[in-house]
């Protein structure tokens, strides 16, 4: 349990909830520590407490609620003993939001790892030996040639840029800029050579992470500490002066945006994706974006065919690049203070927690 920024983590015992319609209790295989969670941890991001962290999960259905049978986004009807991923929120399907495609802003939306614990729903988080799924949870069986270690980001990260791809204009044969070379990033860079790209740059201030991005289709990095003119440059000589077709943003520093926008060509998308935290104000002058035509998205979570999308993506492409390699470490759910502390001081990409020690 999460009580507060600064406050211990807690283990914590709660009975398994009874199930209703519609609903299941997964075991929790692995729970990955996300961006997210560090930012909740440290408090640069504010949840309601006490809480159980975690959201990229993976696990086996223990039970499932009574009455009718439940059945996956991909129409499979779901057993006991499954494997399974899941939205990172439940929705209601008839809310404005709903309704409009925005399932991820439903009205009444339920967030895993993000919610009070409340009685008969205590069990929320990934963090946890149980998860309690609710009715509205979209639900995916995975197949077994993925490893937890791959599987278990994809209802984050992978489903994260499997929206951002989608929102974004046709990738092949274009020129793309991936600024953050995170678990996203490097996501970001091998959808897009899949996607038959020209050329992928990356860029990120980490010597390490630009060292992997070639592992993960990147063509070219450039190292964002040197400054914006530096890839400005790169990008420019790469273009023949016109600028980047597409730049994905998943970063969150707004230094990163400003340089990018230096990057876009005249009418080129810029898709927003990493700035979910609180940040200084953007400058930017409105004249700009008119003049050039720019397209400038803002992508935050993702719908039930993201998440679709991006397993599908994992499961045939996952074994041409070293996703696994991504989580770097694996404690015990016992150890879960010593996990996040560590995630945030030593910038590792992913570390997990399983119930048992690996």
């Amino acid at each position: 349990m999460f009580h507060g920024p600064g406050e211990a983590i807690t283990i914590e015992e709660f009975p398994l909830p009874e199930l209703r319609s519609g609903e299941a209790l997964v075991r929790v295989s692995l729970c990955t520590i996300c961006g997210s969670d560090l930012h909740t941890f440290t408090g640069r991001r504010t949840t309601p407490c006490p809480t159980i962290l975690g959201h990229e999960i993976i696990g086996r259905i223990a039970a499932l609620g009574p009455d009718q049978p439940l059945v996956d986004l991909r129409g499979r009807i779901l057993s006991v003993g499954d494997r399974v991923t899941w939205t990172i929120a439940a929705s209601c399907g008839d809310c404005f939001y709903c309704g409009e495609g925005l399932t991820q802003k439903c009205r009444d939306l339920f967030k895993y790892g993000h919610e009070r614990i409340a009685p008969g729903h205590a069990l929320s988080g990934g963090m946890a030996e149980y998860c309690h799924l609710s009715q509205g949870t979209g639900i995916l069986a995975v197949p077994d040639l993925l490893s937890d270690k791959i599987a278990c980001p994809v209802n984050c990260a992978t489903a994260t840029v499997a929206a951002a791809v989608r929102s974004a204009p046709p990738i092949e044969d274009r020129v793309i800029l991936i600024q953050g070379a995170g678990m996203l990033g490097l996501t970001a860079a091998a959808m897009a050579g899949s996607l038959g790209a020209a050329r992928v740059v990356v860029s990120d201030p980490d010597a390490e992470r630009l060292a992997r991005a070639a592992a993960f289709a990147a063509t070219d990095t450039v190292d964002a500490s040197s400054g914006g003119e530096e890839l400005k440059k790169v990008v420019g000589d790469l273009t023949d002066g016109r600028g980047a077709d597409t730049i994905f943003e998943f970063c969150g520093a707004p230094a990163a945006l400003e340089a990018g926008l230096d990057c876009l060509r005249i009418g080129g998308s810029y898709l927003w994706a990493g700035s979910v935290a609180p940040s200084t104000p953007l400058a930017l002058a409105p004249e700009r974006v008119v003049r050039n035509l720019w397209t400038i998205s803002g992508v935050h979570n993702y719908t039930h065919r993201d998440l679709d999308s991006a397993l599908s993506f994992l499961c045939e492409h996952g074994a041409d690049h070293p996703f696994e390699e991504l989580v770097e470490g694996v404690y015990p759910l016992s150890a879960a203070q010593t996990a996040l502390e560590r995630a945030g001081a030593e910038g590792s990409l992913r570390l997990g927690l399983r119930m048992e020690a690996e």
